[in-house]
C-alpha cells in the first residue's frame, strides 16, 4: 500500500522489519528524541510552553510527562475536559498525574458547552422533516455529536494556548493516525504529535519505560467521544492485532491476503482495517486546491 511518514531517525534507531521498538536501548533512544523534539519545536515557535489535554490514558499521560522532561512542569499546562459522568474517573485520574508532575491541571466541564450547542444549533441543522429514515439512524447523531465534543476540546486547547503563547501537543499515536481514528479539527487538530511515530505496541513499551503508572497502561483505550465507547468496539479489532497487520502494509507494502494470512488474522478484518487506511487518507493531509497554474498550499519559497 505504501505510505510516506517522519521516521524517527537516530543512532540504533531506523526502520525496521517485522518488529516493533520494544528494547530497553531504543525506547532510551526514542525517549531522547521525542523530548529534543518537544524542546526544539518549542523553541522554534517563541512559545513560552505547551498545552496537553489528558484523559487520564496512557497517549495523553506519556505525552504530558515527556513535555515535562522536555520543558520543565512549570512551562506545561494540563487540561481536563470532560463532556460524560463516564469519564469523570478518567480526569481524577489526569488530576493525579498532574499533581504528581507538579504541572498546572485545569478542568473545564464540557456538557454544559454541548447542551448550548445542541440547542442553539444542532436542532437547527438537523435533516428536514423529509430526510427518510432519519430516525432510524440514531447512530449517526452520536457520532456527530462525539466529533463535536472533540472539537470543543480542540477549542479549549488552543484558547489557552493563544492566550498563554504556548503550542498545543497532540497526544494520537502513528497506530490511529493511519486509520483515521481521530476527528478531523478536533482532537487532528494540533502543532505536534510527540508519539504520532509510535504504534500503540510501542507507546504501551514507552509508557513503561517513562514510569507511566500500570493502571494507566493496563487501561482498556478509548476515545472517551460517548459513554461506553472503546477503542476497540469501534475498529474492529484490538491493537494487538491492529499493529503488525498495519506494519506489514503500510511500512512493508505487503499484500492484505499474504498480511492476514501470515498473522493468522481473519481476511475480513484485514481488509476493514485495510479500507479504513485508504478511506481515511483526507484526515493526513492538507485541504486540496484547484491547483490552478500549479498553485498549492504546499508550495516552498525559492531556495527551501
Amino acid at each position: 500500500m505504501g505510505a510516506e511518514r517522519k521516521t524517527i531517525v537516530d543512532a540504533g534507531i531506523g526502520r525496521t522489519t517485522g518488529t516493533f521498538i520494544t528494547d530497553r536501548p531504543g525506547l532510551e533512544l526514542v525517549r531522547s528524541r521525542i523530548v529534543d523534539d518537544i524542546r526544539t519545536t518549542v523553541e522554534d515557535a517563541g512559545a513560552t510552553g505547551v498545552v496537553v489535554a489528558m484523559s487520564g490514558g496512557i497517549d495523553s499521560t506519556a505525552t504530558a510527562e515527556l513535555a515535562v522532561e522536555a520543558l520543565g512542569s512549570d512551562r506545561v499546562l494540563g487540561l481536563g475536559l470532560p463532556c460524560h459522568k463516564s469519564e469523570r474517573a478518567g480526569v481524577s485520574e489526569a488530576r493525579t498525574i498532574a499533581e504528581g508532575l507538579g504541572i498546572e491541571f485545569r478542568e473545564i466541564q464540557l456538557r454544559p458547552v454541548l447542551e448550548a450547542f445542541e440547542e442553539a444549533a444542532a436542532i437547527e441543522l438537523e435533516p428536514g422533516d423529509d430526510a427518510s429514515g432519519d430516525d432510524a439512524r440514531p447512530d449517526e447523531r452520536t457520532h456527530a455529536l462525539g466529533n463535536v465534543i472533540a472539537r470543543l476540546r480542540m477549542c479549549c486547547a488552543y484558547y489557552a494556548a493563544n492566550r498563554q503563547r504556548r503550542i498545543v501537543l497532540g497526544t494520537a499515536n502513528r497506530s490511529e493516525l493511519l486509520l483515521g481514528y481521530f476527528t478531523k479539527y478536533g482532537d487532528g487538530a494540533a502543532d505536534a504529535y510527540p508519539l504520532g511515530d509510535l504504534y500503540k505496541t510501542e507507546v504501551r513499551a514507552l509508557a513503561e519505560r517513562i514510569g507511566v503508572p500500570r493502571r494507566i497502561v493496563s487501561k482498556e483505550p478509548s476515545a472517551g467521544f460517548w459513554a461506553g465507547q472503546t477503542d476497540a468496539d469501534e475498529l474492529g479489532a484490538t491493537y494487538d492485532v491492529i499493529d503488525p497487520l498495519l506494519q506489514r502494509l503500510v511500512d512493508e507494502d505487503e499484500s492484505i491476503e499474504n498480511a492476514a494470512a501470515t498473522l493468522e488474522i481473519d481476511r475480513e478484518t484485514a481488509r476493514s482495517l485495510a479500507w479504513l487506511y485508504t478511506e481515511t487518507e483526507h484526515k493526513r493531509s492538507l485541504p486540496p486546491t484547484p491547483g490552478i497554474a500549479d498553485r498549492g498550499a504546499e508550495q516552498s519559497l525559492p531556495g527551501q
